[in-house]
């Protein structure tokens, strides 16, 4: 029996196979493509943590937290997409879809020019604001001078990935995320160890990769959905009411993405304050986080599809019955992933390095690990559900009282525990999270199912 069988009415167990059914065809997809991510940010830090020194994993860690600040800032080109096309798809209306994919990838070309403009005084700021040591941020500078020509294809890739998955179709995400993720596997193994590029071996690796997944997307594109090519029109992808509604949704997940920014790099940020061994500890430890985090996300993916479909279908009883569903299986995943990190923690610490120092630092907050997934799998599964509902006020709201706590609980608990301070403060960020998504559900998750049913 899986766990979302459980607790359902007998009245109810016909329908909610066949959304079992849709869940798991696009949460499956998401999983598998989704683990590669984690699997890169592994492989580079176990690429990096063979060129000689933590200097080198930091710099890596640092050039990642410098793409944090301009990608994570645009993730809504993603999450703004996918939501607001699945409820065209649940409408029927795909004129309309074809026109939020066109507004997205010209929002997406628009904001890589701009972020090749400003790369130079973009990278003097972030190191203004975060100190290193100079052998770390020379190493950290050539990657990111590098990694930046990814711009157009990673951004574009985003939009890609959102429609796709608005359109119920999560296959071509995964096959996308496969091609950009090997290819970069093998791409900065070969150039950074084998042509003994280092550092910028890896940054060029992820530029190959990306281009290689924008190539694959089109592709991908024309094999699923060329029967929409004649609904293309430049003219109504600039209608002013629709991209003021598009731009009004986006701004508000911008914010969003701001928050998550906020928290995420500020960690490294705050973690290189304490030196190179605590900063790559942070980057290891947060890498294995993420990897129970994708399990999560592939059933968060499935809920921004359905959710939308349902809303833009004006089903209120299955859009009950799937977030039901989909909450049984985020508390299983958490209780697996706890299980998984309690028998196989220091396999996956020997796997990203082998310099003994880190090894050694890292198992004071190895620990982290077996309760984190309880703390965080409501929030990741809530966030889904408001992306498809495309609740992007709540959403915003809901990270502003996340930043706050943590950052509060660092500045409170760092003068008494120091390191360890800013994992409660992660574990408080989430927390908060949770609670601030459960709150706003009512109005704006259930508020909307009660006004399809009148």
């Amino acid at each position: 029996m899986t766990p979302s069988a459980l607790f359902i009415p007998a009245s109810q167990k016909a329908e909610a196979k066949v959304i079992q059914r849709d869940i798991l065809k696009l949460a499956i997809p998401s999983i598998l493509a989704g683990i590669t991510i984690p699997l890169v940010g592994m492989a580079d830090t176990a690429i990096s943590g063979r060129l000689g020194s933590a200097s080198h994993i930091a710099a890596v860690a640092l050039g990642s937290t410098m793409f944090d600040w301009l990608y994570w800032n645009l993730s809504f080109l993603r999450t703004g997409t996918s939501g607001l096309s699945a409820q065209a798809f649940g409408k029927n209306d795909f004129r309309h879809a074809v026109r939020l994919f066109t507004q997205s990838m010209l929002l997406a070309l628009g904001l890589s020019v701009i972020i090749l403009l400003i790369q130079r005084p973009f990278a003097k700021l972030f190191f203004i604001i975060t100190p290193t040591s100079a052998e770390t941020m020379q190493l950290a500078l050539q990657y990111f001078m590098i990694r930046v020509w990814a711009a157009p294809a990673a951004l574009s890739l985003f939009s890609i990935r959102g429609w796709f998955l608005g359109m119920q179709n999560s296959i071509g995400p995964m096959i996308i995320e496969i091609v950009v993720n090997a290819v970069n596997i093998f791409a900065s193994f070969y150039l950074a160890l084998h042509l003994q590029m280092g550092v910028a071996g890896i940054a060029l690796g992820t530029v190959i990769a990306q281009y290689s997944g924008l190539l694959c997307s089109f592709i991908l594109w024309w094999i699923y959905f060329r029967q929409y090519r004649q609904l293309f029109s430049l003219k109504e992808a600039f209608n002013w009411q629709e991209l003021k509604s598009f731009f009004s949704i986006n701004a508000n997940l911008f914010l969003r993405s701001f928050c998550i920014l906020l928290i995420y790099s500020g960690f490294n940020m705050l973690a290189a304050r304490f030196g190179d061994t605590e900063l790559a500890v942070a980057s290891i430890m947060m890498k294995l986080l993420l990897l129970y985090s994708y399990f999560i996300d592939g059933f968060a993916y499935a809920g921004e599809a359905l959710v939308g479909r349902f809303i833009g279908e004006r089903n209120a009883r299955s859009l009950r019955l799937c977030i039901k569903l989909l909450f049984y299986w985020c508390i299983f995943i958490g209780i697996v992933s706890t299980v998984v990190y309690i028998v196989a923690d220091q396999w996956m610490l020997r796997i990203i390095t082998s310099v003994q120092s880190v090894l050694d630092a890292c198992q004071a907050f190895v620990p982290w690990l077996y309760v984190m997934p309880f703390i965080s799998c409501i929030a990741f599964t809530w966030d889904g559900i408001f992306i498809g509902a495309t609740a992007s006020t709540a959403l915003r709201n809901a990270m502003f009282y996340s930043v706050a706590a943590f950052y509060l609980s660092y500045i409170c608990l760092n003068p008494f525990i120091g390191f360890q301070s800013l994992w409660f403060a992660y574990a408080a960020h989430l927390v908060a999270r949770s609670l601030a998504m459960s709150f706003y559900s009512r109005k704006h998750i259930y508020g909307r199912i009660e006004k399809a049913e009148n």
